[in-house]
């Protein structure tokens, strides 16, 4: 009889101490739906920059922080309030303040203070496109565009990660950042990185989050920036316990936050599980999120996090492709690229109508390996390939199609 009791406590024990270390996968995909339903619902009007359903998101990011228990670090409590004036010039940069007419934002600042000498940053836009805005992909009526993975996942995780690193005794200390006006410029993770609420040169490494919640059957998740750092590939392989399918790329430079930190020279890595038919439309809804999936790329950076928990910096590298080398655009195929894509060429995920792509009877699943006279080898060689047109232009446009080589003619 004793030695069943003893066996029934020490049993009980281990219950005890594996549901108290964190909540299960289950509960942690709960916290998720219901955060993602609260910020991808009409209530929020799409999360515009400026507008009420802005600030609503920020508050309510704002009390999540402070229920799973981050230590207020921006300049008002959790907030970092900002103001943007577009200029008149076109060719200026917009103006990004503290206070003054204009856009105004904020960002959400919580942190884990271990009283560390360094310190990591997990950061994903809460903001999205209001009723279309400028970024919008959708040729109907305004409509609310809920932003579901685009970014209530990233900010959805942002939390979890909050939670769950808490009781992690790390070496680091902890600042999680929900930007604002992502959508317009990287406005909120620009004002952040020139107005740090912490020592910028004290920081190991920035992670992003941003449109993570539509991890498809293939497993596939693409990870930029890992060039920034010499320990990202070893790293990354020894998180990935799932087995996914990781599809790398090594600039720092993309069309997301992680961008403002990698010109500090602040190793970056974005999580991404690729674009899809309602990016930047009203149908990116909360229903068609891949919960399960959003779990497992949690737990990697949950995993990712500790692994790389030490007293020293990681190393920064600059990558090739620098800011000055991405190129510039002033035509558009108006088609989606598949990001996920490993293969040769430019796959296309989805086509806008009216746009010359669809005009010349192209289709999503279709493979660019030509445009002109350049040949398209991967997503950089098309950008290259198109930034050398401008509109009234005409070019033959080769793509793969199954088994058959096609080419069309596309007037930009």
């Amino acid at each position: 009889m004793k030695s069943t009791t003893l066996l029934f406590t020490g049993l009980f024990l281990i219950f005890f101490i594996s549901c108290t270390d964190y909540e299960t996968n289950r509960e942690i995909k709960d916290n998720l739906e219901k955060d993602i339903y609260y910020l991808a619902s009409d209530e929020m009007e799409g999360r515009s920059i400026g507008t009420r359903g802005e600030e609503m998101a920020a508050q309510y990011l704002a009390q999540r922080f402070e229920e799973i228990g981050l230590l207020a670090k921006g300049t008002e409590g959790y907030f970092q309030k900002f103001s943007v004036q577009k200029a008149n010039d076109p060719h200026q940069e917009v103006q990004i303040q503290r206070t003054g007419e204009g856009i105004s934002g904020s960002n959400v600042i919580g942190a884990i203070d271990h009283g560390a000498t360094n310190w990591l940053i997990l950061g994903a836009h809460f903001d999205h496109l209001g009723y279309g805005d400028e970024g919008s992909l959708y040729r109907g009526e305004a409509a609310i565009h809920n932003g579901a993975d685009d970014n209530a996942s990233g900010t959805a995780a942002l939390i979890e990660l909050g939670k769950l690193l808490q009781l992690k005794k790390l070496n680091t200390n902890v600042l999680l950042i929900g930007f604002s006006g992502e959508e317009k410029g990287l406005w909120g993770s620009n004002y952040f990185t020139k107005n740090p609420t912490i020592d910028l040169s004290k920081c190991s490494y920035m992670i992003n989050l941003d449109m993570i919640g539509r991890l498809n059957t293939n497993q596939k998740l693409a990870i930029h920036g890992v060039g920034t750092s010499p320990e990202w590939s070893d790293q990354l392989n020894q998180a990935n316990a799932d087995s996914l399918q990781l599809v790398t790329s090594a600039s720092g430079i993309g069309p997301s936050d992680h961008t403002s930190f990698y010109l500090e020279d602040i190793p970056v890595l974005h999580f991404f599980t690729g674009q899809h038919q309602d990016y930047h439309q009203p149908t990116d809804d909360a229903d068609k999120i891949n919960y399960d999936g959003l779990v497992k790329i949690i737990r990697m950076i949950e995993r990712l996090v500790v692994n790389l928990d030490q007293t020293n910096k990681l190393t920064f590298t600059p990558t090739q492709v620098d800011q000055n080398e991405t190129p510039q655009f002033s035509v558009s195929l108006g088609v989606v690229p598949d990001y996920l894509y490993d293969g040769k060429g430019m796959r296309i995920d989805g086509v806008t109508e009216g746009k010359p792509a669809q005009t010349a009877g192209m289709q999503r699943g279709d493979i660019v390996v030509k445009m002109g006279d350049s040949l398209v080898t991967d997503m950089m060689s098309y950008m290259r390939a198109l930034s050398s047109f401008k509109k009234g232009d005409q070019a033959i446009v080769e793509f793969q199609r199954g088994d058959e080589l096609k080419a069309v003619q596309i007037i930009f």
